[in-house]
Protein backbone atom coordinates (compact mmCIF):
# COMPACT_ATOMS: atom_id res chain seq x y z
CA UNK A 1 0.00 0.00 0.00
CA UNK A 2 1.15 3.47 -0.89
CA UNK A 3 1.40 5.93 2.31
CA UNK A 4 -0.31 9.16 1.28
CA UNK A 5 -1.34 12.03 4.32
CA UNK A 6 -4.74 10.17 4.68
CA UNK A 7 -3.51 6.98 5.60
CA UNK A 8 -0.27 8.06 7.63
CA UNK A 9 -1.05 6.85 11.57
CA UNK A 10 1.31 9.74 12.87
CA UNK A 11 -0.28 13.53 11.70
CA UNK A 12 3.75 14.59 10.93
CA UNK A 13 3.55 12.33 8.22
CA UNK A 14 -0.05 12.97 7.51
CA UNK A 15 -2.14 15.90 8.46
CA UNK A 16 0.84 18.14 8.85
CA UNK A 17 3.54 16.50 6.06
CA UNK A 18 3.31 19.76 3.82
CA UNK A 19 5.38 21.45 7.01
CA UNK A 20 7.56 18.55 7.88
CA UNK A 21 8.71 17.27 4.63
CA UNK A 22 11.58 18.89 4.93
CA UNK A 23 12.71 16.85 7.62
CA UNK A 24 12.34 13.54 5.79
CA UNK A 25 15.95 13.72 4.65
CA UNK A 26 17.48 13.18 8.28
CA UNK A 27 15.02 11.27 10.27
CA UNK A 28 13.10 8.78 8.06
CA UNK A 29 14.91 5.72 7.49
CA UNK A 30 16.01 6.40 4.08
CA UNK A 31 18.02 9.26 5.81
CA UNK A 32 19.35 7.13 8.44
CA UNK A 33 20.56 4.53 5.97
CA UNK A 34 21.58 7.79 3.99
CA UNK A 35 23.90 8.86 7.31
CA UNK A 36 25.30 5.20 7.90
CA UNK A 37 26.55 4.73 3.96
CA UNK A 38 28.13 8.14 5.03
CA UNK A 39 29.79 7.43 8.12
CA UNK A 40 30.58 3.48 6.65
CA UNK A 41 32.19 5.63 3.70
CA UNK A 42 34.19 8.45 5.32
CA UNK A 43 35.63 5.88 7.81
CA UNK A 44 37.04 3.35 5.07
CA UNK A 45 38.62 6.67 3.08
CA UNK A 46 40.39 7.37 6.35
CA UNK A 47 41.57 3.95 7.28
CA UNK A 48 42.91 4.43 3.56
CA UNK A 49 44.57 7.87 4.36
CA UNK A 50 46.43 6.48 7.09
CA UNK A 51 47.40 4.26 4.98
CA UNK A 52 46.80 0.46 6.23
CA UNK A 53 48.66 -1.54 4.50
CA UNK A 54 46.35 -3.95 2.67
CA UNK A 55 44.73 -0.56 1.56
CA UNK A 56 48.17 1.55 -0.06
CA UNK A 57 46.78 0.52 -3.54
CA UNK A 58 43.70 2.47 -3.22
CA UNK A 59 44.04 5.59 -5.32
CA UNK A 60 42.63 8.62 -3.45
CA UNK A 61 40.79 9.26 -7.41
CA UNK A 62 38.49 6.45 -6.56
CA UNK A 63 37.46 9.12 -2.78
CA UNK A 64 34.83 10.61 -5.38
CA UNK A 65 33.15 7.39 -6.48
CA UNK A 66 33.31 6.05 -3.21
CA UNK A 67 31.78 9.61 -1.65
CA UNK A 68 29.17 9.52 -4.46
CA UNK A 69 27.72 6.29 -2.49
CA UNK A 70 26.27 8.63 0.12
CA UNK A 71 25.81 11.75 -1.90
CA UNK A 72 23.99 10.68 -4.81
CA UNK A 73 22.43 7.30 -2.34
CA UNK A 74 18.43 6.66 -3.58
CA UNK A 75 15.24 4.86 -2.80
CA UNK A 76 16.11 2.01 -4.89
CA UNK A 77 19.76 1.64 -2.35
CA UNK A 78 17.68 2.16 0.89
CA UNK A 79 15.28 -0.62 -0.60
CA UNK A 80 18.02 -2.60 -1.44
CA UNK A 81 19.31 -1.82 2.06
CA UNK A 82 16.06 -2.97 3.47
CA UNK A 83 16.11 -6.53 1.39
CA UNK A 84 19.07 -7.39 2.71
CA UNK A 85 17.77 -6.94 6.36
CA UNK A 86 14.79 -8.76 5.51
CA UNK A 87 17.69 -11.64 5.45
CA UNK A 88 20.27 -10.78 8.04
CA UNK A 89 17.30 -9.37 10.80
CA UNK A 90 20.27 -6.56 11.50
CA UNK A 91 20.51 -3.48 9.89
CA UNK A 92 23.78 -2.14 10.23
CA UNK A 93 24.95 -5.35 9.15
CA UNK A 94 22.48 -4.87 6.16
CA UNK A 95 24.56 -1.68 5.01
CA UNK A 96 27.83 -3.57 5.31
CA UNK A 97 26.61 -5.75 2.94
CA UNK A 98 25.26 -3.55 0.59
CA UNK A 99 28.66 -1.37 0.67
CA UNK A 100 30.47 -4.92 0.10
CA UNK A 101 27.93 -5.11 -3.57
CA UNK A 102 28.56 -1.52 -4.11
CA UNK A 103 33.01 -1.89 -3.80
CA UNK A 104 32.70 -4.93 -5.94
CA UNK A 105 30.98 -2.38 -8.90
CA UNK A 106 33.70 0.31 -8.24
CA UNK A 107 36.71 -2.50 -8.85
CA UNK A 108 37.31 -2.45 -4.95
CA UNK A 109 36.23 -6.27 -4.19
CA UNK A 110 39.83 -6.73 -2.43
CA UNK A 111 39.10 -4.43 0.09
CA UNK A 112 35.42 -5.09 1.32
CA UNK A 113 36.63 -6.81 4.43
CA UNK A 114 37.61 -3.60 5.48
CA UNK A 115 34.08 -2.21 5.67
CA UNK A 116 32.86 -1.65 8.85
CA UNK A 117 36.72 -2.65 9.79
CA UNK A 118 36.81 -3.53 13.64
CA UNK A 119 33.74 -1.38 14.71
CA UNK A 120 30.59 -2.73 16.32
CA UNK A 121 26.97 -0.87 15.67
CA UNK A 122 26.83 1.62 18.08
CA UNK A 123 29.81 3.29 16.02
CA UNK A 124 28.21 3.85 13.26
CA UNK A 125 24.95 4.57 14.90
CA UNK A 126 25.78 6.41 17.16
CA UNK A 127 27.74 8.70 14.76
CA UNK A 128 24.94 8.56 12.11
CA UNK A 129 22.40 9.88 14.02
CA UNK A 130 23.68 13.14 16.48
CA UNK A 131 25.20 14.19 12.78
CA UNK A 132 21.29 13.99 11.23
CA UNK A 133 20.27 15.72 14.33
CA UNK A 134 22.96 17.92 13.93
CA UNK A 135 22.12 18.59 10.26
CA UNK A 136 18.45 18.77 11.06
CA UNK A 137 19.05 21.23 13.41
CA UNK A 138 20.96 23.80 11.85
CA UNK A 139 19.50 23.52 8.35
CA UNK A 140 15.39 23.27 9.07
CA UNK A 141 14.56 23.72 12.50
CA UNK A 142 17.07 26.45 13.63
CA UNK A 143 16.33 28.72 10.55
CA UNK A 144 12.87 28.49 11.50
CA UNK A 145 13.28 29.51 14.89
CA UNK A 146 15.16 32.58 13.31
CA UNK A 147 12.20 33.20 11.61
CA UNK A 148 10.19 33.32 14.83
CA UNK A 149 12.75 35.76 16.13
CA UNK A 150 12.67 37.87 13.41
CA UNK A 151 9.06 38.88 12.94
CA UNK A 152 8.92 39.27 16.99
CA UNK A 153 11.99 41.65 16.85
CA UNK A 154 9.62 43.21 14.00
CA UNK A 155 6.85 43.69 16.26
CA UNK A 156 8.08 44.50 19.39
CA UNK A 157 9.90 47.46 17.19
CA UNK A 158 7.07 48.84 15.54
CA UNK A 159 5.01 48.37 19.08
CA UNK A 160 7.98 49.80 20.52
CA UNK A 161 6.01 53.30 22.26
CA UNK A 162 2.35 51.89 22.69
CA UNK A 163 1.45 51.95 26.18
CA UNK A 164 -0.51 49.22 27.97
CA UNK A 165 -1.87 48.32 30.87
CA UNK A 166 -0.25 45.13 32.12
CA UNK A 167 -1.33 42.62 34.37
CA UNK A 168 -0.10 41.01 37.70
CA UNK A 169 -2.23 38.09 39.08
CA UNK A 170 -4.54 38.92 36.17
CA UNK A 171 -4.83 42.41 38.53
CA UNK A 172 -4.16 45.95 36.73
CA UNK A 173 -0.65 46.52 37.27
CA UNK A 174 1.98 49.58 36.49
CA UNK A 175 1.53 50.31 32.10
CA UNK A 176 4.11 48.93 29.92
CA UNK A 177 4.38 49.31 26.54
CA UNK A 178 3.35 46.77 24.23
CA UNK A 179 7.19 46.20 22.49
CA UNK A 180 8.79 45.63 25.36
CA UNK A 181 6.44 42.58 26.31
CA UNK A 182 6.99 41.14 23.27
CA UNK A 183 10.62 41.58 23.04
CA UNK A 184 10.60 39.69 27.02
CA UNK A 185 10.47 36.62 24.33
CA UNK A 186 12.97 37.69 22.14
CA UNK A 187 15.27 38.01 25.14
CA UNK A 188 14.82 34.44 26.30
CA UNK A 189 14.59 32.74 23.37
CA UNK A 190 17.87 34.37 22.00
CA UNK A 191 19.20 33.61 25.81
CA UNK A 192 18.43 30.07 25.44
CA UNK A 193 20.09 29.62 21.89
CA UNK A 194 23.00 30.88 23.60
CA UNK A 195 23.20 28.27 26.01
CA UNK A 196 22.13 25.89 23.11
CA UNK A 197 25.51 26.55 21.09
CA UNK A 198 28.17 25.56 24.04
CA UNK A 199 26.32 21.93 23.68
CA UNK A 200 28.30 19.90 21.59
CA UNK A 201 26.86 17.02 18.68
CA UNK A 202 28.38 13.82 20.31
CA UNK A 203 29.45 10.65 18.94
CA UNK A 204 30.63 7.92 20.52
CA UNK A 205 33.22 5.62 18.37
CA UNK A 206 35.25 2.97 20.09
CA UNK A 207 34.66 -0.48 19.05
CA UNK A 208 32.57 -2.75 21.16
CA UNK A 209 33.58 -1.45 24.16
CA UNK A 210 34.89 1.60 23.64
CA UNK A 211 38.19 0.60 24.31
CA UNK A 212 39.21 0.00 20.12
CA UNK A 213 40.22 -3.35 21.17
CA UNK A 214 39.69 -4.46 17.57
CA UNK A 215 41.54 -2.03 16.71
CA UNK A 216 44.51 -1.98 18.40
CA UNK A 217 45.09 -5.96 18.39
CA UNK A 218 44.91 -6.17 14.39
CA UNK A 219 47.52 -2.77 14.30
CA UNK A 220 48.93 -1.97 17.29
CA UNK A 221 51.78 0.39 16.30
CA UNK A 222 48.46 2.85 14.93
CA UNK A 223 47.14 6.11 17.51
CA UNK A 224 43.58 4.67 16.94
CA UNK A 225 42.71 7.08 19.64
CA UNK A 226 43.92 10.06 17.37
CA UNK A 227 42.84 8.43 14.26
CA UNK A 228 39.09 8.37 15.54
CA UNK A 229 39.07 11.63 17.34
CA UNK A 230 40.29 13.06 13.88
CA UNK A 231 37.24 11.00 12.25
CA UNK A 232 34.61 11.95 14.37
CA UNK A 233 35.92 15.65 15.07
CA UNK A 234 37.19 16.65 11.84
CA UNK A 235 35.88 14.99 8.77
CA UNK A 236 32.37 14.10 10.68
CA UNK A 237 32.24 17.57 12.50
CA UNK A 238 31.06 15.82 15.91
CA UNK A 239 32.80 15.95 19.26
CA UNK A 240 33.93 12.05 19.81
CA UNK A 241 33.31 11.01 23.34
CA UNK A 242 36.58 9.64 24.79
CA UNK A 243 35.57 7.95 27.16
CA UNK A 244 32.45 4.95 26.71
CA UNK A 245 31.16 1.72 26.87
CA UNK A 246 29.42 0.39 23.16
CA UNK A 247 27.27 3.37 23.04
CA UNK A 248 27.83 7.04 23.69
CA UNK A 249 26.14 8.03 27.48
CA UNK A 250 23.97 10.66 25.01
CA UNK A 251 24.53 12.99 28.33
CA UNK A 252 24.95 15.85 25.74
CA UNK A 253 21.81 14.74 23.29
CA UNK A 254 19.97 14.89 26.22
CA UNK A 255 21.48 18.61 27.23
CA UNK A 256 20.23 19.78 23.14
CA UNK A 257 16.70 17.96 24.02
CA UNK A 258 16.23 19.56 27.16
CA UNK A 259 17.42 23.18 25.67
CA UNK A 260 14.90 23.13 22.84
CA UNK A 261 12.27 21.99 25.31
CA UNK A 262 13.37 25.11 27.44
CA UNK A 263 12.72 26.91 24.19
CA UNK A 264 9.47 25.22 23.01
CA UNK A 265 8.35 26.28 26.97
CA UNK A 266 9.11 29.51 26.08
CA UNK A 267 6.85 29.70 23.01
CA UNK A 268 4.10 27.96 25.09
CA UNK A 269 4.28 30.90 27.67
CA UNK A 270 4.51 33.68 24.42
CA UNK A 271 1.18 32.04 22.21
CA UNK A 272 -0.50 31.65 25.70
CA UNK A 273 0.29 35.14 26.11
CA UNK A 274 -1.10 36.27 22.45
CA UNK A 275 -4.05 34.06 22.64
CA UNK A 276 -5.21 36.24 26.06
CA UNK A 277 -4.13 39.25 24.38
CA UNK A 278 -6.65 38.13 21.22
CA UNK A 279 -9.00 37.76 23.94
CA UNK A 280 -9.18 41.04 25.19
CA UNK A 281 -9.47 42.31 22.03
CA UNK A 282 -5.98 43.75 21.88
CA UNK A 283 -5.29 41.90 18.70
CA UNK A 284 -7.41 41.79 15.55
CA UNK A 285 -6.31 39.15 13.27
CA UNK A 286 -5.87 39.37 9.61
CA UNK A 287 -9.19 37.51 7.71
CA UNK A 288 -8.91 34.96 4.75
CA UNK A 289 -12.44 35.71 2.88
CA UNK A 290 -13.04 31.55 2.90
CA UNK A 291 -12.00 31.04 6.31
CA UNK A 292 -14.68 29.31 8.84
CA UNK A 293 -13.85 29.96 12.59
CA UNK A 294 -16.92 28.25 14.05
CA UNK A 295 -18.88 25.22 12.07
CA UNK A 296 -21.91 26.97 14.07
CA UNK A 297 -21.25 30.56 14.76
CA UNK A 298 -20.34 32.95 11.68
CA UNK A 299 -18.98 35.57 13.77
CA UNK A 300 -15.78 33.94 15.34
CA UNK A 301 -11.92 34.04 13.76
CA UNK A 302 -10.24 32.04 16.13
CA UNK A 303 -6.62 32.29 17.45
CA UNK A 304 -5.74 28.25 15.89
CA UNK A 305 -2.78 29.62 14.79
CA UNK A 306 -1.22 30.26 18.25
CA UNK A 307 -3.82 26.73 19.71
CA UNK A 308 -2.05 24.78 17.06
CA UNK A 309 1.27 25.58 18.02
CA UNK A 310 0.74 25.39 21.69
CA UNK A 311 -0.25 22.01 21.44
CA UNK A 312 2.34 20.90 19.30
CA UNK A 313 5.05 22.42 21.01
CA UNK A 314 3.47 20.73 24.43
CA UNK A 315 3.75 17.68 22.72
CA UNK A 316 7.30 17.91 21.55
CA UNK A 317 8.51 18.36 24.79
CA UNK A 318 6.25 15.41 26.44
CA UNK A 319 8.56 13.47 23.82
CA UNK A 320 11.88 15.61 24.98
CA UNK A 321 11.07 14.54 28.33
CA UNK A 322 10.89 10.85 27.54
CA UNK A 323 14.43 11.54 25.70
CA UNK A 324 16.29 13.34 28.39
CA UNK A 325 14.82 10.99 31.01
CA UNK A 326 15.58 7.62 29.04
CA UNK A 327 18.69 8.20 26.41
CA UNK A 328 21.56 8.42 29.07
CA UNK A 329 20.80 5.18 31.34
CA UNK A 330 21.82 1.82 29.83
CA UNK A 331 22.47 -1.15 31.81
CA UNK A 332 26.13 -2.14 32.12
CA UNK A 333 27.91 -1.64 28.42
CA UNK A 334 24.79 -2.09 26.63
CA UNK A 335 20.99 -2.93 26.15
CA UNK A 336 19.16 -2.06 23.14
CA UNK A 337 16.77 0.67 24.43
CA UNK A 338 18.54 3.28 23.14
CA UNK A 339 17.90 1.87 20.04
CA UNK A 340 14.08 2.31 19.03
CA UNK A 341 13.95 5.50 21.23
CA UNK A 342 16.40 6.82 19.00
CA UNK A 343 14.71 6.13 16.19
CA UNK A 344 12.04 8.46 17.49
CA UNK A 345 14.02 11.53 17.80
CA UNK A 346 12.40 12.65 14.53
CA UNK A 347 9.29 12.90 16.05
CA UNK A 348 9.87 15.77 18.58
CA UNK A 349 11.68 17.97 15.99
CA UNK A 350 8.78 17.58 13.47
CA UNK A 351 6.19 18.86 16.68
CA UNK A 352 8.92 21.36 16.82
CA UNK A 353 8.99 22.49 13.77
CA UNK A 354 4.94 22.13 13.00
CA UNK A 355 5.05 24.54 16.48
CA UNK A 356 6.90 27.34 15.46
CA UNK A 357 5.62 27.42 11.65
CA UNK A 358 2.29 27.65 13.06
CA UNK A 359 3.24 30.60 15.54
CA UNK A 360 4.75 32.51 12.31
CA UNK A 361 1.28 32.20 10.72
CA UNK A 362 -0.22 33.58 13.33
CA UNK A 363 2.26 36.14 14.47
CA UNK A 364 2.14 37.12 10.45
CA UNK A 365 -1.98 37.53 11.22
CA UNK A 366 -1.55 39.99 13.82
CA UNK A 367 -3.09 43.31 13.70
CA UNK A 368 -2.87 45.84 17.05
CA UNK A 369 -6.26 47.08 18.37
CA UNK A 370 -4.46 50.68 19.78
CA UNK A 371 -8.01 51.75 20.66
CA UNK A 372 -8.78 48.51 22.65
CA UNK A 373 -5.62 49.22 24.43
CA UNK A 374 -6.37 52.60 24.79
CA UNK A 375 -9.43 52.44 26.67
CA UNK A 376 -8.56 49.56 29.02
CA UNK A 377 -5.76 51.46 29.83
CA UNK A 378 -8.07 54.70 30.88
CA UNK A 379 -10.53 52.51 32.91
CA UNK A 380 -7.44 51.70 35.44
CA UNK A 381 -6.24 55.60 36.29
CA UNK A 382 -5.58 53.59 39.83
CA UNK A 383 -2.21 52.36 38.33
CA UNK A 384 -0.94 55.55 38.49
CA UNK A 385 -0.59 55.32 42.42
CA UNK A 386 2.43 53.66 42.19
CA UNK A 387 4.01 56.81 40.94
CA UNK A 388 2.19 59.12 42.53
CA UNK A 389 2.93 57.21 46.48
CA UNK A 390 6.83 56.97 44.96
CA UNK A 391 7.21 60.87 44.70
CA UNK A 392 5.54 61.24 48.03
CA UNK A 393 8.07 58.80 49.77
CA UNK A 394 10.62 60.96 47.92
CA UNK A 395 9.25 64.66 49.16
CA UNK A 396 9.25 62.75 52.78
CA UNK A 397 5.57 62.77 53.08
CA UNK A 398 4.15 60.64 56.31
CA UNK A 399 2.82 57.56 55.30
CA UNK A 400 2.24 58.10 51.43
CA UNK A 401 1.55 54.01 50.47
CA UNK A 402 -0.81 53.33 53.22
CA UNK A 403 -2.57 57.08 52.08
CA UNK A 404 -2.62 55.76 48.31
CA UNK A 405 -3.60 52.23 49.56
CA UNK A 406 -6.65 54.26 51.59
CA UNK A 407 -7.66 56.65 47.92
CA UNK A 408 -7.06 53.10 46.22
CA UNK A 409 -9.48 50.98 48.10
CA UNK A 410 -12.33 53.10 49.10
CA UNK A 411 -13.03 55.40 45.22
CA UNK A 412 -15.36 53.33 43.22
CA UNK A 413 -14.11 55.81 40.25
CA UNK A 414 -10.63 56.41 39.24
CA UNK A 415 -9.73 59.10 36.95
CA UNK A 416 -8.13 62.81 35.70
CA UNK A 417 -10.55 64.66 37.91
CA UNK A 418 -10.42 62.33 41.27
CA UNK A 419 -6.61 61.75 41.28
CA UNK A 420 -6.42 65.66 40.78
CA UNK A 421 -8.86 66.25 43.66
CA UNK A 422 -6.63 64.09 45.85
CA UNK A 423 -3.36 65.34 44.66
CA UNK A 424 -4.78 69.01 45.70
CA UNK A 425 -6.02 67.04 48.89
CA UNK A 426 -1.91 66.73 49.87
CA UNK A 427 0.12 69.16 52.08
CA UNK A 428 2.34 69.59 48.96
CA UNK A 429 4.40 72.81 47.40
CA UNK A 430 2.22 73.51 44.25
CA UNK A 431 5.21 72.65 41.83
CA UNK A 432 5.44 69.09 43.15
CA UNK A 433 1.26 68.76 43.26
CA UNK A 434 1.72 69.82 39.21
CA UNK A 435 4.32 66.99 38.59
CA UNK A 436 1.64 64.20 40.24
CA UNK A 437 -1.03 65.66 38.17
CA UNK A 438 0.71 65.18 34.89
CA UNK A 439 1.06 61.57 35.74
CA UNK A 440 -1.09 59.26 33.60
CA UNK A 441 -1.46 55.45 32.80
CA UNK A 442 0.11 56.33 29.09
CA UNK A 443 3.27 58.01 30.35
CA UNK A 444 3.80 56.35 33.05
CA UNK A 445 5.69 53.53 31.42
CA UNK A 446 9.16 53.30 32.04
CA UNK A 447 12.12 52.73 30.87
CA UNK A 448 11.72 51.22 26.99
CA UNK A 449 15.13 48.33 27.87
CA UNK A 450 15.90 47.39 23.87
Amino acid sequence: MNISTLNAISPIDGRYRNGTEPLAVFFSEGALIKYRVLVEIEYFIALCEIPLPQLKHVNRSSFKALRSLYLDFSQEGAERVKEIESVTNHDVKAVEYYLKERFDDLGLADCKEFIHFGLTSQDINNTAIPLSLKEAWMHTVKPSLYQVIEILKEKADQWKLTPMLARTHGQPASPTRLGKEIYVFVDRIENQLNLIEQIPFSAKFGGAVGNLNAHNIAYPKIDWINFSNRLVNEILGLKRSAVTTQIDHYDHMAAFFDAVKRINTILIDLNRDIWTYISMDYFKQKIKKDEVGSSTMPHKVNPIDFENSEGNLGVANALFEHLTAKLPISRLQRDLTDSTVTRNIGTPMAHTLIGFKSLIRGLNKLIVNDKAISEDLGRHWEVVSEAIQTILRREGYPNPYEALKTFTRTHEQFNRESISKFVDSLDLPENVKEELRNITPETYTGIIPF
